[in-house]
């Protein structure tokens, strides 16, 4: 058999045709059709850092254009597999039936005009894995008084308790998403009314915290996203979250080719994709660095994921494309913990359809092309492809975003600590971009009185009416500030908590659960009535009677923060409350409890 398909393949290539045939050996390579349009892949031609459970991805051919494809590894031999659509038509995936060998090199013989290769070949290195990352969970904070909520028709919920403590009539319209990290008794994405309140919790069970909580639009409808797992060695393991204005899941997003989501990014794209981060730990030569020709290296890993399939769209590593020499991280001590060299903290998409990547410890933000992978310039770090003006300056900065098309505006939190540098305090900055003369300047820089020092995490979301949020990531705080630079709105955790972000955003939610009603006897019976996530709720009608089919009105109350107390003239032996909004419409109904 395989010298018949040898015979068929020297036929097919003597007439100028198209013939790679997978399971076969090596094909034969093929001289390119005039117009055939250009395929990216993934991992890209010469990768070093490919995982053994890697898939390789096409894009910009439909699959019924791919042809015959050979996967051969230098160790493990020829590979069989399945192609795998992605959603949009746009590309596919080779999924291989056993995964590479570590240390091996892949090739992979197509018939597709493969950015990269030779004729439709190219190669990539599958690295060799160091182990996971071991599970360890934050501990939580210390605790002090008045440092969480407790509800009596809620006793499940013990969310941490946040303080406001300058608001005025110029904040930007919107709730506020926090993600506390350090419990101290529940950790879970939680959602502040503007003046205060909790109006959505929900608690997370065991280890796990969440990170990045936010709303954003999926399919043209807002939702809510977050990553939850655990984080450790300044990683996450975990999964993203996807949950409608019902709050009901709608999709989790893995991250792919062996690898786990890490907490730093989960961004919708306006094609209905996912931007994601992930850490994989790696043997690496270090010996440039005066380390080990076996460091344990983090390599920092930026994944478009197809959300329907779970198939990767794009994925850059930053060991293909910045060398370890441009870490300001000193390399660890005793070779036990990863060296950390790059750690990706944000990536997003440009107004170009290009990435902006964050790296915390080279100090730098990457364009990068979404089609190679490709660096197009640096911002910051030891090799900065703009020259900075005077007075600029940041370290271990986080969340780059880019705030005009092309690159004009942008945005960071400078961190300026982890370990402090000669800054005395953390802010946020918008600088502008000269592209000619790739100059970049300060415009603005929103500090915190008192001063603040954030060792680690942080953000600035720039709202519509031009304030910018920020959130103090390590410190407690979060604030608003005008376009002008004056703080018009801060608040904080009661105890040292933490968010990696903190957002304000306008949401309305509905729950599909139903109301939560407790009472108490004695001298003035009181019912408490609480909705869990429900932002429609005006008044509160308490229900009572002698059986659970004879309940009639009692009295209503206007709707306090997320559980309003109502005091009742007299004992009864049933209770339930009904949600009525502004209009006096019922929009939800308690279970009847007894008194």
């Amino acid at each position: 058999m395989r010298s018949r398909l040898g015979a068929s393949v020297l036929l097919l290539a003597l007439l100028g045709l198209v013939a790679v045939w997978a399971g076969g050996p090596a094909a034969a390579r093929v001289m390119k059709r005039a117009g055939e349009p250009a395929v990216s892949v993934f991992p890209i031609a010469g990768s070093r850092v490919a995982t053994p459970r890697t898939q390789i991805a096409f894009r910009g051919v439909p699959v019924s254009g791919f042809g015959q494809i050979t996967v051969t590894g230098s160790l493990s031999g020829v590979h069989a597999g399945t192609i795998a659509s992605d959603s949009d038509g746009d590309g596919g995936s080779f999924l291989p039936a056993k995964p590479f060998t570590p240390g091996e090199t892949v090739t992979v013989n197509t018939s597709l005009n493969v950015i990269g290769g030779v004729n439709g070949t190219f190669q990539f290195t599958v690295a060799t894995p160091s182990g996971g990352i071991p599970a360890i969970h934050w501990p939580p904070a210390g605790r002090v008084a008045g440092d969480v909520y407790e509800y009596r028709s809620r006793p499940d919920l013990v969310p941490p308790a946040v303080k406001l403590t300058r608001w005025s009539s110029k904040d930007a319209p919107g709730d506020i998403f926090l993600a506390p990290q350090f419990g101290p008794v529940q950790d879970g994405p939680e959602i502040i009314g503007p003046g205060g309140g909790i109006v959505w919790f929900d608690p997370l069970s065991g280890d796990s915290s969440a990170a990045d909580f936010r709303v954003q639009q999926y399919r043209g409808q807002p939702v809510l996203t977050w990553w939850q797992g655990y984080v450790t060695a300044g990683a996450g393991v975990g999964v993203d979250e996807i949950y409608n204005s019902s709050y009901q899941p709608v999709a989790v997003v893995h991250a792919a080719n062996g690898l786990s989501a890490d907490e730093h990014e989960f961004q919708l794209t306006p094609e209905n994709t996912a931007l994601i981060t992930a850490y994989y730990p790696v043997y690496w030569d270090a010996s440039s660095l005066r380390g080990s020709k076996r460091e344990i290296v983090f390599d920092s890993v930026v994944q478009e994921i197809d959300i329907p399939t779970g198939l990767v769209l794009f994925q850059w590593d930053s060991l293909d494309h910045i060398p370890i020499s441009a870490s300001y991280e000193p390399l660890p001590h005793g070779g036990r913990s990863p060296f950390d060299y790059f750690h990706v903290n944000s990536a997003q998409q440009d107004g170009d359809g290009n990435l902006l990547i964050s790296g915390r410890n080279t100090w730098a933000a990457y364009k990068v092309n979404i089609q190679t992978g490709a660096v197009i310039w640096e911002l910051g770090g030891k090799r900065s492809s703009f020259r900075l003006a005077p007075g600029v300056y940041w370290a271990f900065q986080h969340d780059v975003e880019a705030q005009a098309s092309n690159d004009l505006v942008v945005t960071l939190f400078d961190d300026a600590a982890g370990p402090p540098i000669e800054a005395k305090e953390s802010r946020s900055i918008k600088l502008t971009l000269d592209l000619r003369n790739m100059t970049a300047r300060q415009v603005t820089q929103d500090l915190h009185t008192p001063p603040l020092l954030t060792n680690f995490e942080g953000n600035d979301q720039q709202l519509p009416n031009g304030d910018a949020f920020v959130g103090w990531g390590q410190q407690p705080y979060f604030s608003e500030y005008s376009h002008t630079g004056q703080l018009i709105f801060d608040g904080h955790f009661v105890d040292a908590n933490a968010s990696y972000r903190a957002y304000r955003f306008p949401w309305s939610g509905t729950p599909t659960t139903p109301p939560a009603i407790a009472y108490s006897g004695g001298k003035t019976p009181t019912v408490y009535a609480s909705w869990n996530g429900a932002t429609h709720v005006s008044r509160w009608r308490v229900l009572g009677g002698p059986a659970p089919g004879q309940l009639r009105g009692l009295v209503s109350a206007r709707r306090v923060w997320f559980e309003t107390w109502i005091p009742l003239h007299s004992p009864q032996r049933y209770l339930a409350v009904q949600a009525l909004d502004s209009a006096g419409h019922v929009l939800g109904t308690s279970p009847t409890i007894r008194g």
